[in-house]
């Protein structure tokens, strides 16, 4: 964004901030000089001594304890007015592979972490006129393929999300992106069985 060659600072929290993806977009902020709120489990082997960094560390897959969290979040920086949504994980297998309980932790920190972060920042985004929400998808929400059913279905909820807030933040000066990704270098694929 830039006005009269001007770079307009943003505070940007980022999902995910302490590996791959989210990380590596928390580095290309902060070199743009915006202020960056990284959210992840653990920083310790990724930390970011940077002064415009401020790590949060949280459990995105603990949904009960989001909506607080991201209210915190939201009173501690009132003026985010960008949020990057990157946290989420592999899992593939065929679906009877899958527990009860690992198809719901898949959705949960996949999909429903990310959904809960956008309905609380979006309102005052909505009401100021201004901001951006980011998805960091897949292209496994393009096309189901074997042995991803439910990591599959994540990433098409976290597609169709982010389409229809396109539709509803359309005229509100909000604006819903969503990338969608193919193999990227990162640690992602280093423990998985596919």
């Amino acid at each position: 964004m830039n006005t009269d060659n001007r770079t307009i600072k943003r505070i940007a929290l980022v999902l995910g901030a302490s590996r791959g993806i989210g990380r590596a977009i928390c580095l290309q902020l902060l070199e743009k000089g915006h202020h960056v709120i990284g959210v992840a489990r653990d920083f310790s082997t990724a930390r970011l001594n940077e002064p415009s960094f401020t790590p949060v560390i949280m459990d995105l897959a603990e949904l009960q304890t989001l909506p607080e969290r991201f209210r915190t979040i939201q009173h501690d920086h009132p003026n985010i007015d960008a949020v990057i949504c990157c946290a989420g994980r592999g899992q593939f297998g065929s679906l009877e592979e899958f527990s009860h309980e690992q198809i719901r932790a898949l959705m949960d920190l996949n999909f429903l972490s990310h959904a809960y972060a956008a309905k609380t920042f979006l309102p005052a985004m909505k009401r100021g006129k201004h901001g951006h929400v980011i998805f960091i998808g897949s292209e496994a929400a393009l096309a189901g393929r074997q042995k991803g059913a439910i990591y599959c279905a994540s990433k098409f909820a976290l597609r169709g999300m982010a389409q229809a807030l396109r539709e509803e933040c359309a005229g509100s000066g909000v604006h819903i992106s969503i990338i969608n990704p193919g193999m990227v270098k990162t640690t992602f694929f280093d423990k998985l069985d596919i």
